[in-house]
């Protein structure tokens, strides 16, 4: 069959600019902001290496504990018991001993607000059995979620040769962590006291102390990864995020993820692609009992495009389509541009049922022409 490309235009009220939206980084450091809603990549620098990202794994801990929740596991309020596992733990910790209990609430929040390594060991314990069976748990979800270029050995996010990941693995675990409403007050609280108001825990992202809106997500630093960062902000219809790895200095990470959530917010915009109806003119049909079949798009998905941007629609299209078909069959594709970026793609659907004409139905119709 032919194929028939026709380019639609989608213009907007906007001026459209040129402009490059990188941050600059200091030698070393990954930078990405993504759209959360969308999943629209705004801006990227060195997103593709992978690199020792510590404690932001906890992100992956907190992830599998709502996933766990949300199949009715556990709950909020359900308290559990420390095991053997908290014994002689590093790091930052919220002091738990074997056989001490503490709420699946006061465990999150010492998780990402304390950093506390002992926490992420108890949730592992309940969710897996144990540390190794959660970290096998951790690389596959990593795997579901796409990222396919991470690795985690621990809970925790310990420095290790064996762990790590990308700007660009990290953006996609911050934009499915942020569809987890169960997580909302641990990822946004700055400062609050669990176990009975006898530990004090202080957020290391102060962005969930200085900017209204801010909706969270984690800070942390070691030796091997650096100085690092995770942050969403809200503001409108858009939901941004960036991600800084690698920065020597604990100050340099909040300054790029600034500049970049502001480039976010000032020169993007959300958009729902589409475009007029009356460009989607029926479809011939051959053999069938009726001669064409209106088109209708399969569910148009929102885009973060540059303000003021220019999109465009390319349909294709057969000359015709042979019967019978089937209601919602895809019978051609919409693809929508931003310059030469195919930005997505939309099925062209059948919006009708058309059955094959058969040697029956073409003699009642004769039969019905001749005597009505």
């Amino acid at each position: 069959m032919k194929y028939l490309a026709g380019i639609i235009s989608l213009l907007f009220i906007f001026n459209i600019f040129n402009f490059s939206i990188t941050a600059h980084a200091e030698q070393g450091t990954a930078l990405l902001l993504i759209e959360a809603n969308t999943g629209c990549i705004l801006s990227e620098e060195h997103s593709e290496e992978q690199r020792p990202i510590g404690s932001l794994a906890k992100l992956m801990t907190a992830y599998l504990t709502a996933k766990a929740i949300e199949n009715h596991d556990f709950m909020l309020d359900t308290v559990m018991t420390a095991g053997e596992s908290v014994s002689n733990m590093k790091g930052a910790v919220i002091w738990l001993k074997s056989g001490d209990s503490i709420t699946v609430r006061e465990l999150l929040l010492a998780l990402i607000v304390g950093n506390a390594n002992d926490a992420a060991a108890v949730l592992a314990d309940r969710i897996s059995g144990n540390a190794d069976n959660f970290v096998m748990d951790m690389n596959a979800m990593a795997f579901d979620l796409g990222m396919r270029a991470t690795h985690f050995t621990s809970p925790q996010g310990f420095d290790d040769t064996l762990a790590y990941s990308t700007a660009h693995d990290m953006g996609l675990l911050a934009c499915a962590v942020l569809k987890c409403e169960v997580l909302t007050e641990c990822l946004t609280t700055w400062r609050t006291f669990i176990l009975n108001n006898t530990v004090e825990l202080v957020n290391e992202n102060s962005f969930t102390r200085t900017w209204d809106n801010c909706k969270g997500l984690k800070a942390g630093h070691s030796t091997e990864s650096g100085y690092c960062l995770i942050s969403a902000v809200e503001q409108d219809d858009m939901t941004c995020v960036a991600v800084v790895l690698g920065c020597s200095d604990e100050d340099e990470r909040f300054n790029l993820a600034k500049k970049l959530l502001n480039t976010g917010f000032q020169r993007y915009q959300i958009t729902i692609a589409g475009f007029a109806e009356e460009f989607l003119q029926p479809l011939k049909i051959k053999g069938g009992t009726e001669s064409a079949v209106i088109l209708e798009l399969s569910a148009l998905p929102a885009l973060t495009i540059p303000a003021g941007a220019q999109l465009q629609a390319v349909m294709v299209l057969p000359d015709y389509v042979q019967a019978p078909l089937q209601k919602k069959q895809q019978v051609g594709t919409v693809y929508f541009y931003h310059d030469e970026t195919l930005l997505c793609e939309c099925a062209l659907l059948a919006s009708e049922e058309v059955p094959a004409m058969t040697f029956q139905l073409a003699c009642k119709r004769v039969l019905h022409f001749l005597f009505s």
